[in-house]
């Protein structure tokens, strides 16, 4: 093989190896993020948390969060400590520990990021078997928190269950010691619900009503603390993807159709249709409270993230970039993990208000692209008032029904039966831990684990980019997916200098072996 031929294989090599470096780049990958800070909502730190790790693999992006409660994220935001806050409520005018009303001093939006479920996970045995197909009225609930009902064998929890016999123990709930949206959430829904029996109104800082209850700090706290052996017989309010994560089950609970209905990301899709959304974005549950549909959870809400719309002493253009990426990620591809980890994926009406308000962030890399936006509750051409999940989920089973009958499938993240102990008790009526409440009722417990697969590391689900969503790669054969060729948005990167330096290459290549011989057979004709 001469030199000509040597040298143009290798510029040929050069050249492929540059196509590819920029062909398997994501769309961000040239760009450089600042690293950005939220704090606040726990009830949806699992989801972002998970988003985190994504970005963090996927664009090298750094985002910090720290879990301390709803109250204190937008406590951090007033402050000017950190550039994003998580809530399930808005600022409050009259907070109810009497401290200033919650004033940011510089301009803010809400933005609407997950969906899902506030749960009642419990831990309970009957005869040192557990229970994992509770039903709970709304109105047991109340009384429960409100200290009105303290034994698992009161008549009214009793007349819910009527396939178990309720054991003589007594009921210990367990409450959010920290200032909560999740507590603001439930006490509010009781309150409008259940008014002559939770008088307190909406308070973040659930009251330690008597002895029995017991405070802990965090969802992470409460759910804790039920999931322990000391904790047989507890029950909390937690959103449902900690129950999942822990294993527990959560309590069905009673909709205005009469069925019991547990917090899956279907039924809270559901719900979420007939909510009402105020101009701000924040939302008005009276419609969810209140849904004729069999299908629907009645504690069902979503969180938002609370974004600058103007630059302050700590928050720049620089990082508005990075937070506009990082918010569209989430309600986009971001959703798909949602159901896997215990949420409800955002409706297209909450994803175009959301891209309305990434619009307004300083420095924003731009509003969302809904062609390739790839949330999972809806596709291109969709109208928003449609919900994919709601439409194909499934009605309840007849078990699920209130009267003389009760389903025996478990719930949550504890799928098994519950053996009979009372009368009416129908095989059944487990969910698999992704699907709708009821309507399925074959392969629960094996549905429920391979949703827990996915969302421990099972098969791997990719984004536009072909950026990994949800799930692992790893041991699993690999995905075919297609990647865009996209330039720098500054123009000349690295990748673009990368193929200039292989086409001079690929010249030198072609010119200079020709140059070389003649000048080789000058030489020796002149030593001839």
């Amino acid at each position: 093989m001469n030199v000509r031929t040597r040298l143009a294989r290798l510029g040929a090599l050069v050249v492929v190896a540059a196509l590819a470096s920029v062909g398997v780049a994501p769309a961000h990958a040239a760009d450089v993020y600042v690293t950005i800070t939220g704090s606040g909502s726990t009830w949806s730190q699992n989801a972002l948390d998970q988003w985190r790790t994504n970005v963090a693999s996927n664009y090298g992006m750094t985002v910090n969060y720290n879990g301390t409660g709803s109250s204190a994220g937008r406590n951090d935001f007033i402050n000017q400590t950190v550039d994003f806050a998580v809530s399930e409520i808005p600022f409050q005018a009259n907070p109810e520990d009497g401290s200033p009303p919650e004033n940011p001093t510089t301009g803010y939006a809400y933005m609407p990021i997950v969906a899902g479920g506030t749960s009642l996970m419990y831990n309970l045995k009957i005869g040192g078997k557990r229970v994992t197909n509770l039903r709970l009225s709304g109105e047991v609930i109340a009384k429960i928190f409100s200290g009105q009902i303290s034994n698992w064998n009161d008549p009214a929890v009793q007349a819910d269950n009527p396939a178990l016999t309720m054991p003589d123990r007594p009921i210990t709930p367990v409450y959010r010691s920290d200032g909560s949206g999740t507590s603001a959430q439930f006490t509010l829904w009781m309150s409008k619900q259940f008014p002559n029996i939770w008088t307190q109104g909406m308070l973040s800082q659930f009251p330690q009503i008597n002895s029995s209850f017991k405070g802990q700090n965090g969802s992470l706290g409460v759910a804790g603390y039920v999931s322990q052996n000391y904790g047989e017989g507890a029950i909390t309010y937690v959103e449902y993807s900690y129950a999942k994560t822990s294993g527990f089950p959560v309590a069905k609970v009673l909709n205005k159709a009469g069925y019991f209905v547990e917090p899956t990301y279907r039924s809270v899709a559901v719900a979420l249709m007939s909510a009402t959304i105020n101009p701000d974005l924040t939302q008005n549950l009276e419609g969810v409270y209140n849904s004729g549909d069999p299908r629907s959870y009645p504690m069902s809400s979503y969180s938002y993230m609370i974004v600058p719309t103007q630059t302050n002493k700590i928050f720049t253009e620089a990082k508005g970039k990075t937070l506009s990426i990082f918010a569209s990620y989430m309600i986009c591809e971001g959703q798909q993990s949602a159901k896997d980890l215990g949420y409800s994926p955002l409706p297209m009406n909450l994803v175009q208000a959301g891209s309305d308000v990434i619009a307004k962030i300083p420095g924003t890399a731009g509003a969302v692209d809904f062609n390739k936006c790839n949330n999972p509750t809806f596709k291109p051409g969709d109208s928003p008032t449609n919900n994919q999940l709601a439409q194909s989920a499934p009605n309840p089973d007849d078990c699920d029904k209130q009267g003389p009958t009760q389903c025996l499938g478990g719930t949550g993240g504890a799928q098994e039966e519950t053996p009979a102990t009372g009368s009416g008790g129908v095989p059944g009526g487990s969910t698999d831990g992704a699907g709708a409440a009821g309507g399925d009722t074959a392969g629960g417990a094996a549905a429920a684990a391979a949703a827990g697969a996915a969302a421990s590391g099972g098969e791997p689900v990719y984004d536009a980019n072909g950026n990994l969503v949800s799930g692992s790669a790893i041991g699993t054969a690999a995905a075919a997916v297609s990647l865009p060729f996209t330039l720098a948005e500054g123009g000349w990167g690295t990748p673009q200098y990368i193929m200039l330096a292989a086409g001079v290459l690929v010249v030198a290549a072609i010119l200079v072996p020709p140059l070389v011989s003649r000048r080789s057979r000058r030489g020796s004709d002149a030593r001839g």
